[in-house]
């Protein structure tokens, strides 16, 4: 029997039609391919060559204040009356039950529903007023209050989820069901990159202070969802090569490398032109991508050419790799390459008990290096198209977990009200947007829903993100996700 009139009499209509079209899609990538070869002569010839990744089609949207995003996410909870929302009052209300009409029947987490009594738990820590917007600024910040005028603040955001997972899920992909595209991987797909030898979206996961209560990190948080797995966030390690396999084999020199490449890029192109699996494509493109990192990674990671006083502004740290400090001054570096966007994810923020302890330590291992990171971006031209964003998944709650007492006290978490900062491009530095109540538990103006955040970044990098969509399942799907979403224009410059 003949093979190939058995495969085609085998061949389903849905196999047809997605293979037709996928080929039609590899003559195009081919066309493609062929004006890179013609961007890269006109590099040669003094012309200004294509950019190697572009952006879809009508993107940007508008013009774009923020080029680049550094997402600084506190993985469990920040305790929000403890850093940023001073409640002068609560000290009034040292151990005594939190007022049922504060409380309003509101779910709680199953780690505290049981409690007999909700005694509310002032914070431990001093603030004073710092910049001259006159920030309320707790002593566990001491570097970040000196750039507050830099900062808008957000107490007001709220979400939906009251655990970790979901909330983290949530907060970086728009739906606490997994399988959604992470924010990272929606910019990279829709702004393409304007680094050719680095990827679009890096992630680091740096280590925490041992008195931390370390949530686990699901890679959803920077997974591609139902994009093409291109556009996952790559993390760099914090121990060892920064990418695993990185230096060649001995014996094997950098033209070995790129003839045994070549020739497995020829035998993925040929199953792709029988299968028509565009993962076959994002192989090719990742191989491609890893053989550029092993010259574009150590270059990266080298930091002879920092200054002393550079290194010094990041903290004692800088040097080592796996800390956040460290991680820190790589995203910086990372943003100065082309790379769009940077994902910081930092563990043991979750504190149950034993807070005044955990937290401090917490601040400690961060605070320096998030500071920093806005006073060396605006020192070197970057903070205009760079915009940070600081926060976690959900706040914590007034009233104590487990032991209270002058010394001592834990927080469950709470989603009704934390708070966030955005610096940078586009960001009216020195503002505050949304305020709490007496015990910083329920909103009391201008509240801040988390995908009105993600709209809000959206819409500094040149995304309208009701337009922005990806079909799916038979949904258009947003990042910002069916409800109303808004950017929040009152922190805008």
């Amino acid at each position: 029997m003949d093979p190939i009139l058995e495969h085609q009499i085998n061949l389903t209509r849905r196999q047809f039609f997605g293979s037709t079209g996928l080929r039609l899609g590899g003559t195009a990538l081919a066309m493609l391919m062929g004006q890179n070869m013609l961007a890269s002569q006109a590099g040669a010839a003094g012309k200004t060559p294509a950019r190697p990744f572009p952006p879809l089609d009508g993107m940007p949207h508008h013009k774009p204040r923020a080029k680049a995003l550094i997402y600084l996410h506190m993985n469990g909870g920040p305790a929000q009356m403890d850093l940023w929302d001073y409640k002068p009052k609560l000290a009034d209300f040292f151990n005594k039950d939190l007022p049922p009409s504060v409380q309003g029947g509101q779910r709680l987490s199953t780690m505290t529903s049981g409690q007999a009594r909700f005694p509310v738990a002032p914070s431990k820590f001093k603030f004073a007023q710092h910049g001259e917007c006159g920030r309320w600024v707790s002593e566990l910040l001491p570097h970040t209050a000196k750039v507050v005028d830099e900062l808008a603040l957000i107490k007001s955001v709220h979400t939906n989820a009251i655990n970790h997972d979901p909330a983290c899920t949530f907060v970086m992909s728009g739906s606490e069901q997994p399988g959604r595209p992470s924010i990272g991987s929606w910019l990279s797909y829709g702004l393409g990159s304007e680094c050719s030898d680095l990827p679009a979206f890096v992630v680091f996961t740096p280590r925490f202070p041992g008195t931390g209560n370390g949530q686990a990190l699901y890679n959803r948080m920077w997974g591609s969802g139902f994009l093409p797995s291109r556009y996952n966030g790559v993390a760099l390690r914090g121990v060892g090569d920064p990418v695993l396999y990185l230096r060649d084999p001995a014996g094997v020199d950098r033209d070995d490398r790129r003839t045994m490449l070549d020739a497995l890029n020829k035998l993925n192109q040929r199953n792709f032109e029988r299968f028509g699996d565009p993962e076959i494509q994002t192989r090719i493109a990742q191989y491609e991508m890893a053989f550029k990192m092993q010259s574009s990674v150590p270059e990266l990671t080298d930091l002879s050419d920092e200054p002393q006083h550079i290194l010094d502004l990041y903290g004692p740290d800088v040097k080592t790799p796996g800390t956040f400090t460290y991680s820190a001054i790589m995203a910086r570096r990372l943003i100065e390459r082309g790379v769009r966007m940077v994902q910081l994810l930092h563990r043991g923020w979750d504190q149950h008990g034993n807070l005044p302890v955990a937290l401090t330590n917490q601040c400690k291992d961060t605070e320096q290096a998030c500071a920093a990171l806005v006073i060396d971006l605006k020192q070197r031209g970057l903070l205009d198209e760079t915009l940070l964003v600081w926060g976690g998944e959900f706040g914590r709650t007034v009233y104590s977990q487990g032991t209270l007492n002058d010394k001592t006290y834990g927080r469950d978490h709470h989603p009704r009200n934390f708070c966030m900062w955005l610096a940078g491009a586009g960001i009216k530095g020195g503002v505050v947007h949304g305020e709490t109540d007496d015990f910083s538990y329920n909103i009391t103006e201008n509240p801040v829903h988390v995908n009105d955040i993600n709209a809000t970044i959206l819409h500094l990098m040149g995304i309208d993100h009701e337009r922005f969509s990806v079909k799916f399942q038979g949904l258009d799907v947003r990042l910002t996700g069916v409800e109303h979403a808004a950017p929040v224009k009152p922190i805008l410059a």
